[in-house]
């Protein structure tokens, strides 16, 4: 006798009697934002195009932050104060004076892979200038220069003509600029002075080491050496300081002077490399020095 298989018992059931199982993890405890999300300029999120390793594609996500023009080369003169018409409150300002600003040289992208301006301000005599950077000068026809600067820009709109001069009317009053300058040397310097350390004890039990920095590092468990970039005494100033976001208060342009609000870093008499702020929106300008039509947009709000 043989039995027969009922296949129609193995079948599962339709659709409509089997339970719905629906698996979704509900957090009891939360914190939800009360502020709106605000615009991020930096690659974050889904969809967006995959980043280049191209010197081109890094140029694109550096023009955000590269200025429209080439900046300015000054000598800080010193400090002084200025009152204020509207408010009669006194304010702290540093002059700096520009001395024979020309364009000396440009750099474009296909022949340097980068747009920038070389400026140079002051004069030197030749004898005291090398042979290749005299022909240097002698192909552009610019006198010899005591600083030459570079300054980047966006594109070939911001390139001047070579041996154009920059006075101090390329700022306007009431504009930001970032100024760059080094910062006053004060030569070999303790822990104390330098990274502000606290110091030894000051009870007994210390001989003779109030200021020092103390231990340098482990022995045998951190590997029996002083680790790079340990904070010691040493030398201390004399590197390159910015100072952003520096409100032009007045401008003289047949002196050729810049009042800026505040102080700058370095000593009297140092070269102050002053460029439009990169955090507050660029300037309006018409027309540049060469009559070349500036990019007047409102890339950036005022931070």
């Amino acid at each position: 006798m043989s039995t027969a298989v009922c296949h129609s018992c193995w079948q599962l059931p339709p659709a409509f009697l089997l339970p719905r199982v629906t698996f979704k993890h509900t957090s009891k405890r939360s914190i939800k934002s009360i502020s709106t999300p605000q615009y991020n300029r930096f690659n974050k999120g889904q969809g967006l195009p995959r980043l280049g390793a191209s010197s081109e594609a890094a140029l694109e996500r550096k023009a955000y932050t590269t200025p429209l023009r080439t900046g300015a080369l000054g000598t800080k003169k010193g400090m002084s104060a200025v009152y204020d018409t509207d408010t009669g409150r006194r304010q702290a300002v540093t002059i700096v004076q520009m001395d024979r600003v020309q364009v000396v040289a440009h750099k474009t992208r296909d022949r340097d892979g980068y747009y920038a301006v070389q400026v140079g301000s002051g004069w030197k005599h030749p004898s005291n200038v090398t042979r290749p950077l005299l022909g240097h000068y002698a192909e552009n026809g610019v006198s010899p220069k005591r600083h030459l600067v570079e300054f980047k820009v966006r594109d070939e709109k911001g390139l001047l003509g070579i041996g154009e001069m920059v006075g101090a009317g390329w700022f306007q009053e009431g504009q930001f600029v970032d100024a760059k300058a080094n910062s006053r040397g004060m030569g070999f310097a303790g822990g104390m002075k330098r990274w502000g350390f606290k110091g030894q004890g000051a009870s007994h039990g210390v001989s003779l080491t109030h200021r020092t920095m103390g231990s340098s590092g482990q022995s045998q468990g951190g590997g029996s050496r002083v680790l790079p970039g340990k904070k010691m005494p040493g030398r201390m100033g004399g590197h390159q300081v910015t100072t952003q976001n520096v409100k032009v208060v007045k401008i003289d342009d047949e002196k050729g002077i810049v009042v800026l609000y505040g102080c700058i870093p370095g000593p009297d008499g140092c070269l102050v490399k002053l460029s439009d702020a990169i955090k507050k929106p660029w300037p309006e300008i018409p027309t540049m020095t060469s009559g070349v039509q500036a990019a007047a947009e409102p890339l950036r709000a005022t931070t």
